[in-house]
Order: C-alpha cells, then structure tokens, then sequence
C-alpha cells in the first residue's frame, strides 16, 4: 500500500508540475493579432512581431504589444486661421491615420508612441496636422476654401506626409467638414451669386411667360385657322351631299323611267310570245298527230308483223324443222365422210410413209377428204337458205292476204278508236306544265278573242282538238263521211253520212273538252296578271 500511494503523489506531483510548465510557457508564449504588433526588446536587440507569436525569454527579454489600427479623429484648431486675404475662419476637417506596414516604420513608431496611450498619440498628431493646416490656410482666399476643397485636402497630404514619415505613420486620407467666419463674409460672397441666380431666374420666368403668351397665340390663331378650315371643309360636303342627292335622284328618275319601259317592253314581247307560242302549239299538236298516226300505223304493221311472225313459226315447225333435220343429216354424213377420207387418208399417208412416199400422198389425200368437206357443208348450207326462203315467200303472201280482207269499216273502225288516243297525245304536252303565267291586256270581248286568261288557253286548246278530223283528212287525203257511206252497213242511211260524221267530229271534240279538263286538273296554278297601264 505504501508503494501504491508513493506513485500516486509521485503522479499527481507531474500533474501538478506540469500544469505550472505549461502556466510559464503560456506566460512566455505571446501572441498579437494583425491589428498589432509585438516589440520584443531585449537580449538579441528590438525585434516586430506582426501578426503571430514569439517566445519571450524571461529575465533576458521583455514585450510589449502596439496597436496598428486606423486612427481617425477630428482637426479643428480652437484658433481663428487666416487666409491670404486676413480674414478669420473656422475650419473643421477630419483625418485618418495610421502607422505604416513596414518594420522600420513600425520601429519608428514605437520609438515615438510605445510608452503614450492612444489620447497622447492621438493630441501630438492633431497638433501636428492643425499646424501644417494654418500654414496651408494661409496660402489661400475664402472662395478657394469653399469652392475648391480637393486642392486644400491635395496640399494638405502633401505637406504632411514627409512629417508623418519621420514618425513611421502614412496619412490615409484628410477631408474638409466645414467652412465658416464670424463676420458672415462666406454668406455675402453668395448673395451676388444669389441675386444673379434670381434674376436669371426672374428673366427666365419672363422669357416663360413671353413664350407661353407666343404660344396661346399661335395656338388660338392655329385653332381659328381650323376652325374656318372646318367651316370651309362642311360647307363643301354639304355642297357635295346635295349635288350627290340630286344626281341619286336623277339617277332613280332615269332607272324608274328605263324600268317602266322595260315593263311595257316585256309586256309587248309577252303578248307577242303567247301568240307565238300558240302558234307554236299547234304546230306542235300538228306533230302529235303526224307522231299518232306514225304510231297507228307501226300497230298495224306490229299486228301484222305478229301474224307473219305466226305463220314462220308454222313454217319452221313444217319445213324449216323438216330442212334442219335434213342439213344435220347432211353434215353427218359429210362429218362422217370426212372422218372417214381423213382416216383412209392417214392410213394411206402411214403407208406411204412406211415405202417412202408417205408425205405426197398424204398431202394430196388430205386436200382431197377436206374438198369433200367444204362440199357436202356448201350443200346444206344451201338447202337451208332454199327452205328458208320458201317460208318467207309464204309469210309475205299470208301478210297481203291479211291487207287485201281490210275493208273500209275496218279502217274507218282504226280512225275512230284511235281518234281519243290521238287527241290524248294533243294534250300530253300541256298536262306536265307545273304552272302557266297568262300575260293579258283584258281585251278580250271580241268574237276571235275567247276571252282572257285561263278562258283563252282553254278555248286555244279545243279549237286545236277540233281541227284533228279536218287534220285526218289532210293527211290521208280521204274525207271521214266518204268512209261511212262505203261501208255497207251504213249505205241505206242517205242523208245520214254527213250527220255521222259530225258526230265523229262531236265525238272527237267531246273527248277534246274531256281532256282539256283533265289538264285543268293538273295545273297547279293559273294566273292571270293584266299588264299595269
């Protein structure tokens, strides 16, 4: 236990020891920052230390810090300074200074100020800048204080600086606050200044004032100049407004004039065209009739044709039939022959080929069997034709036989039956017209007129049926009563014809009225405008 507690107050003596070693080396290590310097002086001589550390030996060396910071204070002498023209003046002025970065500097400096506090410094350096500021005062007039400070503050630098040298400091800058005397002479050296500045200003208000009067002059001027230009410009396009309304007006009387006799023209040419187109109409209708007995008469030849048509069909179910079946005979035989001269032939030609003379011989037998061929098929070819031509032999004399029992009943029984179909195709024209527009000057009382309007067309269309039989009889050349008295039946009826065939004639306008109203029923509309006067 014993040997226990020695080591530990042996250990807890180093602790202590130690902790002291490093107190001392901590009391001689000193340390300055950049803004101070460390004057070690002693053994070895004077040594700066800026910004870092040394070890100061004890009993052989001692250290002090110096500050290098930027001193700044005010230079204002309590002393009236004169300039060269003996007036006194107050100048306030501040300055910053500092020592210089160099070691030798920072020596001389220390030489200087390292015993002074920052106040002693601070008073020997204002004194020191105060004097050299008379001395520049001095050497200058008021206005060049007040109105030129940089070259006070350029001379003083430069007065100083050898000075500041000498005591290792630099002088950062130096700058002039405030001029002033007692006697207000800075204050009247302005006032012509002052009282020049207010009458340019007075002058410059009048000027103003003159150009503003120019100016609303010119502007009314300006204004009355257009305003009569106005004046000028609205009267010329009322001038043009009403020669252009009387030109409009004009130009409506012209066109009113040129429509109106457009109107009558139109009406002239309306009424011209409806009788145009009448005439027109029945030309037309007078083509419908030609068409309806072109059409007749293709029914006639269509039942005719019909009967021939039926009687070839009876000959080739007799001859025709009995010839085909001959002509096939024919060419099967024929077929059959040349099969049968082909084969002889080959077998020939193989023959002849085997002795050496196949090729001539089965030429020539070829030629001949085909010869043969073309023969017998020229031979049915033309029996056919022959019995066919009897058949139509015998169809045209059944079709004269047919036109030779037509008497004149019968035709005269086609006329009348096809009379309704031909005054039909008269008024199939007309029953597709959608809508007719009448053009009528209202005269329409006398005996040829018919009337007006729809009356008119009406009267128009059975005039033109009535004229169908006369129509007839222009065409065929064959009056309709002469037809009746031919016909036996009619023949003991003397005196009658004449009448009957008016009744045809009745009949035909009958059937004309009845289709005059069927096309009355079709039109949709009708319209009758009397031309305006």
């Amino acid at each position: 236990m014993g040997a226990i507690a020695t080591v530990i107050i042996g250990v807890v003596v180093l602790i202590i020891v130690l902790i002291l070693l490093l107190q001392v080396v901590g009391r001689l290590l000193r340390k300055v920052g950049p803004n101070q310097a460390l004057i070690v002086y002693g053994a070895g001589g004077t040594k700066v230390i800026t910004g870092g550390s040394h070890f100061v030996i004890p009993l052989y060396q001692r250290a002090q810090d110096f500050s290098l910071e930027l001193m700044s204070f005010d230079v204002a002498p309590s002393q009236n300074l004169y300039t060269t023209q003996g007036i006194a003046v107050n100048v306030e002025a501040v300055t910053q200074i500092k020592v210089r970065s160099d070691e030798q500097s920072i020596k001389t400096a220390a030489e200087q100020f390292l015993s002074k506090p920052q106040s002693d410094r601070e008073a020997l350096i204002r004194l020191v800048m105060e004097g050299h500021l008379r001395g520049i005062v001095g050497q200058l007039t008021v206005e060049d204080l007040v109105k030129d400070p940089e070259s006070v503050n350029g001379k003083m630098l430069k007065t100083v600086t050898p000075d500041m040298e000498k005591m290792g400091l630099e002088v950062i800058s130096f700058t002039i606050k405030d001029v002033r005397d007692r006697n207000d002479y800075i204050v009247n050296m302005g006032r012509p200044e002052a009282v020049e500045n207010t009458k340019r200003a007075d002058i410059s208000a009048a000027i103003a004032a003159r150009d503003t009067q120019i100016q609303q002059a010119n502007a009314a001027r300006e204004a009355a100049v257009a305003k009569s230009a106005a004046d000028q410009e609205r009267v010329r396009a009322e001038t043009e407004s009403l020669a252009q309304q009387a030109e409009a007006q004009r130009n409506l009387s012209l066109k009113k004039a040129a429509f109106d006799a457009e109107i009558k023209r139109q009406q002239a040419t309306a009424d011209k065209a409806y009788d145009i187109q009448s005439n027109v109409s029945q030309q037309q209708v007078i083509a419908e009739a030609i068409k309806v007995t072109e059409v007749e008469k293709n029914a006639q030849i269509k039942v005719q044709q019909a009967e021939i048509q039926r009687r070839e069909l009876e000959l080739q179910a007799t001859v025709q039939k009995a010839a085909e079946a001959e002509r096939r005979r024919v060419e099967t035989v024929a077929e059959a022959e040349r099969q049968r001269l082909i084969l002889e032939a080959q077998g020939q030609a193989d023959a002849a080929k085997a002795r050496g003379l196949g090729d001539a011989e089965a030429n020539r037998a070829r030629g001949l069997a085909e010869a043969e061929v073309v023969r017998a098929r020229g031979l049915a070819e033309a029996e056919v034709i022959r019995a066919k031509g009897e058949a139509e032999a015998d169809a045209m004399k059944v079709k004269a036989a047919a036109f030779h029992e037509y008497n004149q009943a019968a035709v005269l029984d086609k006329l009348l039956t096809g009379m309704p179909e031909m005054v039909r195709a008269i008024a199939e024209p007309l029953s597709k017209v959608d809508k007719v527009t009448i053009v009528s000057t209202g005269n329409g009382s006398g005996p040829n007129n018919g009337g007006i309007g729809a009356n008119r067309l009406t009267g128009d269309i059975v005039n033109m049926v009535a004229q169908v039989p006369a129509l007839f009889e222009l065409l065929s050349g064959t009056r309709i009563g002469d037809l009746m008295n031919n016909v036996p039946s009619l023949a003991s009826q003397d005196g009658q014809n004449g009448q009957n065939g008016q009744n045809g004639a009745d009949n035909a306008n009958g059937n004309g009225h009845k289709a005059v109203a069927a096309i009355n029923g079709k039109l949709n509309t009708i319209e009758s405008t009397p031309p305006e006067n």
